[in-house]
């Protein structure tokens, strides 16, 4: 996948960060904090997680599926999926 190898230093960021999110979230269990804590984390993490799909997801289809910055159907398509994803994603 040409597009995660060029994006590779940044995917790997993200993917530390959401790993220490998930620390926090084991760390909050440990120390038996209030679940609406717990939950936040939680929250935070499905959201990092989210993102970090929906990237990769706009990467394969910008990099092995079509251009979405030009002008055709199929463009205006794959932006329209890229969106929507992005938005589903949140």
């Amino acid at each position: 996948m040409a597009h995660t190898a060029r994006n590779k230093v940044k995917l790997l960021q993200r993917v530390r960060r959401i790993k220490g999110q998930i620390e926090a979230v084991e760390r909050a269990l440990v120390e038996e904090r209030e679940c609406g804590e717990v939950m936040q984390l939680l929250a935070a993490c499905r959201g990092a997680i989210g993102s970090l799909t929906a990237e990769v997801l706009e990467g394969h289809v910008r990099s092995h599926m079509v251009n979405p910055d030009a002008d055709t159907a199929k463009s205006r398509a794959a932006r329209e999926l890229i969106d929507v994803v992005k938005t589903y994603m949140r």
